[in-house]
Parts: C-alpha cells; structure tokens; sequence
C-alpha cells in the first residue's frame, strides 16, 4: 500500500511517502525552493519523494492532506462572529483567499498535482484527517512503543491547540482537546513577538534568550505574577484560558495589544534588531518557565488518564527543547519520543502513516532492533559523486578526492581540532528543523572563541544564539546529565558539574555579552548560559560517517563531541544540493566543504564572481 501525505498552506510545506506502512521518503518544500518555512503546495517535495519511492501518481492508493479545510472554515467563521465588530479587516483579507484557494482544497491540491503527473481519480482516495490526528499519528506509530500517552501542542489546527491521546497498537483514541482561543503555542508566539522576534520561526530565539533571564530574582517573579493573573488561567490538567481583551490574533493582524502589554510589563515591544536588555530576558525566562509548568501538568493529566509508561508528543511546542528536558527530568513518564519534525511538516508523515493504520486498518510493525522508524529522519535526497563533479566544473571549483573515506575522516577531524570551520554534506537531507549530521557546520566546541566566530562570521546571526553538541551515543553521560539517547537534537540537558568553571561573584550584575563570553565549562563553545546543552546523540547505525568522524575527533583530543549547527546562513534553509553547500561555503568564513568523498578548501577556490546578495535573497528570521 502506498500512501502520499501532503502540508501544505499555512508554513513548513512538505511531502512524505510510505509504503506498507514503512517510511520511504520525506521533504520540505523550502529546501528545494530556497524560501524559508515556505507554505506553497510541495511540488517539489512531491516530485523526490516519487522519485526515490519509484513511483508516479498513478500508483498511489492515497493522497492525504494533514488538515481538515472545512472545519478550519468554521472556526475562521465563527470565531469572527464571535469577536465582530472587531477583526472587519482581518476577515476582509482572510476570507477571500479562504474561498479562492482553501475552501475547495481538493480542487487545489488537484490543480498541484496535474503538474506532477496523471492519475486515475477514482483508484486514488483523497483523504484529510484532523490536524492534531496527523500530529498524533507522526509521533505515536514511528516510536518503539506498542502503547503510549500521546500529546499534541501547537498554535491551532482546526479547533484544537492541544491534545491528550492514546495509542495502542494500530490504535489511536484522542481523550482531551484544547481548543481555540486558548492555545499554549500561541500565547508563546505572543511573547516571541513583543520579544522582537519573527513569529512561527523565532520561537526557538526566545527559548534560547531565556537563559539570560535571572530565574529567582523579583523581577521575573513579579513578570510571572503578571502572566497569570492578567494573561492566563491554568487549570490543574494543563488546560488554559487566555484572556483575550491582551490578545489579537483571533481576528487581528497582530499577536497582541502592543499597548496594553507595554502597560502591563512596563516597557514597549522591542523593535527587531534592537538592543537585548535584562528586562528582555526576564520577561523570556517567565514564560519559559510557566509553559513548562502548563506542560507538566499536561503530561500528569496523560499519565492519569492512560497510565501508560511511556510518552510522545508533536506539534510545534514540542520542538522547545528545554520544555522536553524538564519534562524528561521529571520522570512522570519513563520513556519519551519526539518527532524530529515535531511542527507543521511533520504533518505530511502523521496524516499518512493515519491513513494507512486508521482508514485502512493495517497492522503495526515494531522493529524493536531499531531506535525508532524515522530511519535517523534522513529522508531527503542524497546525491551521487557525479553530482558533485558536475557542480564543481560549473564554478571551476578545486577539490581533493579520497578513495579511503577513512583517510578523509581522519583528515576532518584533525582539521576540525586544529580550529578550522567544516561544513559537512554526507547522505541523506534531514527531514525537520534540526540538521543532524547530513547537512551540518562542525566545529571544535573546546575553542572559547568559537561561539563567537560561528554566529558573526559564519551564520550571520544574533551574537548571544547557543549551539547544539553532537557526542557520540556511548559517551553522552561522560559529558552530559543526560541518560537517554537524543538522535533528533530535542532534549536540553545539563553539562556534567565535573566539566563546569564557577562563576564570578558578581556573574548576576553581568551584561549579557560578558555573561555570554564567560567561560563555563571545558567544552565553552556548546555549553549555554545556564550550564545546559541541546543533545544529539549520534549513533553509528543511523548515520556511521558521522560517527566515525566524531571518533576520529575523539582519537585526536580525548574528546567525543562536535559542535554542530545547520548548514545555512540566517534566513536560509538548511541547504539540499551541493551547488547550495558550494554557495554557502563561498559566501561565508567557513573554511572547508566536504561533500562525500570530496574536501573542497575555501583558500583554494577560484574568485568568487557570483552576486553575493544572501542578505536581500534571505528573509532575516
């Protein structure tokens, strides 16, 4: 049986493919188009994933979209006539393109589709279940477990912005919704945006500002005071309720009430690119810590209400890495999985592998061999050493092949020790946010200037963003309090007291940028503010170049870790194709390129006569 799930229309399009209810392939648009978090139909995505699957439209036993446009019609609809007089311009610019473009859906998706190719109507089924069941479903059946408490969390789907459910074998039973308003992902995207930063891409920005924040000082206690007393009520399930005489969004062009938060907080919202102060990070830190709190509560209400063992989640909130963590720590479940593409594209898989287990009653298959079906969540394309060649003689590009990747390996490795910056193209592309050692900038996290050096010079972004380790699987507890593996980068655990320097006396009294270039460990480069750290396991059986890379590190400096970022400048996707790596080698301060078998050294390249206008082409996030 073979399955197409499609996202697409509101952000982070994508396509995925089974076949027999195993994974085969799964893409984001935006890497293949070059427009971030682009919300077009996948054409492209949909295009590889047929590809690699062998396939065309014709053979497909369904097309599946991640949503349900009716219902989401009705809550546009009647949330307006709820909240009318007020949101008229809102509704003037919505609805329109609602009955252009979404309220026929399957009119549209079958416009996209003729592009790709023909098929027979009546054979494909087309199919469209609830948001938060494809959220679900994209958690719950690639997991190890035959039976789990299942949350969902995220802005809104149709009606609901969150949800409590249970799987059990092919099963899937939803238990409790949050709806609209009242959503946990939107009331952390309203303070994403009074922060200054971009809303549905910034979020992670305002996860990692918190840190600054001074957690027991009084100001932070009385921003929280603030939070839930005037903004929100939380109830002993975890369920919320905003008040939403502070908030825009239902019918709004804006999150919030800029005017009535600046009353509230006692200072205006920040403008983009402005200055961070303390008050900034304060205010992050408190609702850091009461989404942490609401989603605590979630998962005591899932446990009472499954008894289950074991937990997984998806949608959006569930990329909050430090929210994972605390929810690790808190030992209410004893096992948790993640989605790696926990947000929108994520979606694409969930509402297939749905209908392959619910509308088509197939069985599950658990490969308790395995860590999990995600295959590592590298599922995107890969490309061929004559790929490589060709891209290189269209910009005269130098490079150095090696037969031995051995040899090579070794080679990176002491290269990396020796302080150069390596971006790392092995494989298969990543499917979801995170580049996990397919598409990846690496670096020596024992350099205290590197930090530095890969925000300014090589990402172009915010000085005070951390980075993530990447540490061997074996060693994660030599270097981390963490006792779990974490292949996908979405656990936030500290960094062993053993590897840690004390803080000055005064470290409080600190500004941000002092605080922020304090050594704080033995590995400075990967270890936040607070002394944690956003994990990735690596794992020789998921990805064994890269692990075999990391060892090498290890064999040259006593050390099993890497700092690993995307592969990308701020406001880029994650690159996909070696001219993409080429590019971004050429438009930075990286030093080599590896794509496969081939080292490419920047001092050797020819001049570089491309336009070098990232900055305009990329939408700063």
């Amino acid at each position: 049986m073979k399955i197409l799930g499609i996202s697409a229309y509101y952000h982070d399009s994508a396509a995925a493919l089974i076949e027999d209810g195993e994974i085969i392939a799964a893409a984001q648009e935006e890497r293949f188009t070059r427009k971030k978090q682009d919300a077009s139909f996948p054409e492209n995505a949909i295009k590889y994933c047929l590809e690699y699957g062998g396939l065309e439209l014709k053979d497909l036993d369904a097309i599946v979209f991640y949503d349900k446009p009716l219902l989401k019609m009705e809550r546009l609809l009647e949330t307006y006539y709820a909240f009318s007089p007020s949101g008229l311009r809102s509704f003037l610019t919505a609805i329109p393109v609602w009955l252009k473009e979404k309220m026929f859906l399957k009119r549209t998706l079958k416009q996209g589709l003729s592009k790709i190719g023909e098929y027979d109507a009546k054979s494909v089924k087309f199919l469209f279940p609830e948001h938060h069941l494809s959220h679900a479903a994209s958690a719950f059946y690639p997991s190890p477990y035959e039976g789990a408490a299942i949350m969902t969390l995220d802005g809104v789907g149709e009606w609901a912005t969150a949800s409590i459910g249970h799987g059990k074998g092919k099963e899937i039973e939803i238990l409790k919704e949050l709806k609209f308003p009242h959503s946990i992902g939107l009331l952390y995207s309203a303070f994403t945006y009074f922060l200054g930063f971009k809303v549905n891409s910034g979020e992670y920005k305002l996860m990692g500002l918190a840190p600054y924040g001074r957690s027991n000082s009084e100001e932070v206690k009385q921003y929280k005071k603030t939070i839930t007393s005037e903004l929100i009520e939380i109830y002993e399930d975890g369920s919320i309720w905003l008040n939403q005489k502070y908030f825009s969004y239902a019918t709004g062009l804006r999150m919030v009430y800029d005017d009535k938060w600046e009353t509230l907080f006692g200072f205006p919202k920040r403008a983009s690119e402005s200055n961070l102060e303390q008050h900034h990070c304060d205010l992050a830190i408190a609702i850091q810590e009461v989404t942490e709190e609401i989603v605590i509560l979630m998962a005591q209400e899932a446990k009472k209400l499954t008894k289950s063992k074991n937990l997984v989640l998806a949608g959006g909130v569930a990329l909050n890495c430090v929210v994972n963590g605390k929810l690790q720590n808190s030992e209410i479940f004893e096992n948790i999985y993640i989605q790696p593409a926990a947000g929108d594209a994520g979606g694409a898989l969930g509402a297939a592998l749905a209908a392959h287990h619910l509308f088509f009653k197939q069985e599950r298959v658990i490969d308790t061999s395995k860590l999990d079906a995600m295959k590592g969540s590298y599922l995107g394309p890969e490309y061929s050493g004559l790929d490589i060649e060709l891209m290189a003689k269209k910009f005269k590009a130098k490079y150095h092949f090696s037969e031995d990747f051995d040899d090579l390996s070794k080679q990176i490795a002491k290269l990396i020790s020796e302080g150069n910056i390596i971006g790392w193209f092995q494989g298969k592309m990543e499917f979801g946010p995170r580049a996990l050692g397919g598409r990846s900038i690496l670096a020596d996290p024992r350099n205290p200037e590197m930090q530095k050096k890969l925000n300014l010079k090589i990402k172009y972004r915010e000085g005070f963003r951390p980075f993530a380790p990447s540490v061997l699987a074996e060693d994660v507890e030599e270097y981390f309090e963490c006792k779990s593996t974490s292949p996908y980068m979405l656990l936030v655990h500290g960094v062993k007291e053993s590897k840690r320097n004390k803080v000055p006396e005064n470290y409080d009294d600190l500004d941000l940028m002092d605080k922020l270039y304090f050594l704080r460990s033995d590995l400075p480069s990967i270890t936040h503010i607070d002394y944690s750290a956003r994990i990735q396991t690596v794992h020789n059986e998921t990805n064994p170049r890269y692990h075999q890379l990391i060892t090498d590190f290890k064999a040259e400096t006593g050390i099993g870790v890497v700092v690993n970022t995307s592969f990308n400048v701020r406001g880029e996707p994650i690159v996909c194709t070696p001219l993409d790596a080429y590019k971004c080698l050429m438009r930075t301060e990286m030093d080599y390129l590896v794509i496969g078998n081939h080292l490419f050294s920047k001092a050797e390249q020819p001049e570089w006569l491309e336009k070098d206008d990232w900055q305009e082409e990329f939408t700063l996030d």
